[in-house]
């Protein structure tokens, strides 16, 4: 695993006040990897039912929520629109897409289910401030959908990292061909896809629950 940090993009380099306020939505590793944020018991299993469902490409956000026995409860994949990078803008998306494809579960006194993030993206695996904006925006989209948050997975050319735990893979990548879904998948597979408008569409950018 390479550590360090990527540069910051020109898009960052904004008014000293507007930095500091999109700054505070970001959260570094060290930061996350001190929240507590449950590991997966089968990161290669979830990342791999994740692409082959929908075969993500650079800026796809892929997210999913997994329930106590860490099976895939919903799904849902979308383009990151051409935005800031702040984490508020993101935890509105993620928040958005979450209301879409599963009941929110705040009457609960802990959270039963879990929602785990997979970003695409161009570059190397080293963290960078968009990755902290999409760890931000996810705790807090899932602070106000009643999930426990889970982990924050990268998808690259060079393959999958699960961010704050160093483990990684090299399949699937961004360039990967999706596989076939595995046993542990098939009820799942078996769903009628949905989308926000009720919709079907193939499974792979479907919204399944």
């Amino acid at each position: 695993m390479t550590l360090g940090f990527a540069p910051p993009t020109a898009a960052s380099l904004r008014s000293p006040s507007e930095s500091a306020n999109r700054l505070a939505r970001i959260l570094e590793p060290a930061e996350w990897s001190a929240a507590g944020i449950p590991l997966l018991r089968s990161p290669r299993e979830v990342v791999g039912g994740l692409h082959s469902r929908h075969t993500p490409t650079p800026s796809m956000a892929v997210l999913a929520i997994l329930d106590h026995e860490e099976r895939i409860a919903a799904s849902a994949s979308f383009i990151r629109r051409p935005t800031p990078t702040d984490g508020w803008e993101f935890r509105n998306a993620l928040l958005a897409h979450l209301r879409r494809v599963i009941p929110h579960d705040l009457r609960r006194r802990t959270p039963v289910r879990t929602a785990v993030l997979m970003y695409c993206r161009e570059g190397d695996e080293r963290w960078t401030e968009e990755d902290g904006a999409w760890m931000w925006g996810l705790r807090d989209a899932c602070t106000l959908h009643g999930l426990r948050c889970g982990a924050y997975i990268t998808l690259t050319r060079a393959g999958w990292q699960v961010l704050g735990e160093g483990r990684g893979g090299r399949r699937p990548s961004s360039d990967s061909l999706p596989l076939p879904l595995g046993e542990g998948s098939a009820e799942l597979g078996r769903l009628t896809p949905r989308t926000a408008s009720g919709a079907t569409e193939p499974l792979r950018r479907a919204a399944a629950r």
